[in-house]
């Protein structure tokens, strides 16, 4: 399996702790995770055949597909006490270097898939509709956290788990154990929060590969 995938490469953008990734990175595919504190998703550029960041060039012709999770800070309907005002257009930079990696990559050849995720918030109203919508139960996680995908790929195929009234109303708050992971985006819980759900991206991957 891994001789199958070798020569085929995946960005993840904004990957945090690569858990969207894990599978490919697994199965034995190049795997690049364009995440601050190495790397920043809004410092690429273009050189030719080439996708460019500090300290690494990448050749476009080997992106097999493009997974991409900007930061869901400014977007998130939860955002009512924070300190600072919501700063849309701040939140939408990211996710424009992310469509802009996506669409340049694209214009040199055709990638196997593309995929943004956010959590279901604010900015459904710059993107539209998303191709798809699940929440962790879909596939077999036990908490609750309605998250879209907009882009180019198969859908994962889900596994249902059923929650008690408890569970959901628990759920509701984000009252969950949480992965114990390294603080690498300047809130740990925040980061430890973001994780992609484990369940999902092995579906994802099965339905991506």
């Amino acid at each position: 399996m891994k001789k199958i995938n070798a020569g085929k490469t995946i960005l993840d953008l904004c990957g945090g702790t690569g858990a969207w990734s894990k599978f490919y990175k697994e199965a034995g595919y190049t795997v690049y995770n364009i995440t601050l504190p190495k790397y920043d998703v809004k410092g690429y550029w273009f050189t030719g055949e080439y996708l460019c960041f500090t300290g690494l060039r990448i050749p476009i012709a080997e992106i097999y597909g493009i997974l991409a999770a900007p930061v869901c800070t400014m977007f998130s309907l939860a955002r009512t006490r924070a300190k600072t005002p919501r700063d849309l257009k701040q939140g939408m930079d990211l996710v424009i270097a992310c469509l802009g990696i996506i669409w340049g990559c694209r214009y040199v050849h055709k990638l196997a898939f593309w995929a943004l995720e956010n959590p279901m918030g604010f900015l459904r109203q710059f993107l539209g509709k998303p191709a798809f919508t699940f929440d962790p139960t879909d596939f077999g996680e036990g908490y609750t956290k309605k998250t879209d995908l907009w882009g180019y790929f198969n859908i994962p195929r889900k596994k249902l788990v059923k929650l008690s009234e408890e569970e959901k109303a628990r759920y509701k708050i984000n009252n969950r154990k949480l992965p114990s992971i390294s603080d690498i985006t300047g809130s740990k819980q925040s980061a430890r929060r973001a994780v992609t759900p484990a369940e999902f991206a092995k579906a994802f991957y099965k339905a991506n590969k």
